[in-house]
């Protein structure tokens, strides 16, 4: 009977834990099919409106409104469909990271900035003094182009708030936490990070692959691992993502740099 219990048990664990690359498929189908399903959903005003494939694609392209929606539909979807995937295994919140915010929260976020930062700028320092891998001076298409005013309220919360609750609860939460109960922490954090830097390379846009904000989102993903390992939570990383956001908002935005 024992062993039977024990068979049932192994039978039952949670789908996280039987294959790494069960839960990285997992992350990365969740992020494209966020990513189409807020595609489909705000197609359908150019669609009622019966404009064109140009015109629409225009209005996406440069609509902040249009942006802030499809931004704000693909972060919801996905942290829906993270919360189902738990539900379905009776995998609590708390297990990745989703527990009460404490005020230490704020003070790991602003030390984990400082050495994210120093880290970056002596990584990009040797990279681009030994070899011309690097186009520092290319751009990233965050879109928003043009906005100004009170729309900025809007890019704020695209860029400053939304993606830093989604994307944490995706891969350092989600992901992160079901590749440590396979791996060693530097193996869990090389996984994540690598697969966080893939995800903003900016595929599909005709450009050149952004390098640099790979190797950015990388070494920031493998500080953001750390708070989610030290602290148990992952408050600390969600602020540290937007303070980090929060100031490249500043730059562009306000600054106009």
């Amino acid at each position: 009977m024992e062993k039977s219990a024990v068979a049932v048990k192994a039978v039952r664990r949670p789908f996280y834990r039987r294959d790494p690359l069960t839960s990285i498929s997992l992350v990365a189908l969740v992020f494209l099919a966020s990513q189409i399903a807020a595609g489909v959903l705000i197609a359908i005003y150019p669609a009622f409106k019966n404009w064109t494939a140009d015109q629409g694609a225009d209005w996406l392209q440069t609509s902040v409104v249009a942006q802030f929606i499809y931004i704000l539909l693909a972060e919801l979807f996905a942290v829906w469909l993270i919360f189902k995937l738990l539900n379905r295994a009776k995998i609590a919140k708390a297990r990745i990271g989703i527990v009460k915010p404490a005020l230490k929260d704020i003070l790991y976020a602003a030390a984990g900035y400082l050495v994210y930062l120093v880290t970056l700028t002596v990584i990009v320092a040797l990279i681009t003094m030994y070899t011309n891998f690097l186009n520092t001076d290319q751009p990233q298409d965050i879109g928003f182009d043009g906005a100004a005013g009170s729309q900025l309220y809007l890019v704020f919360l695209s860029l400053v708030v939304l993606p830093p609750i989604a994307e944490e609860i995706m891969f350092r939460g989600f992901l992160f936490s079901s590749l440590r109960q396979k791996f060693r922490f530097r193996y869990a954090v090389i996984a994540t990070s690598v697969l966080f830097g893939i995800a903003h390379l900016q595929f599909g846009n005709g450009a050149p692959l952004l390098w640099t904000a790979a190797i950015d989102t990388f070494i920031l993903s493998c500080v953001l691992c750390y708070l989610r390992e030290k602290t148990g939570s992952l408050w600390p990383s969600i602020l540290l993502h937007a303070l980090k956001n929060c100031i490249a908002f500043f730059v562009l935005f306000r600054l106009k740099f």
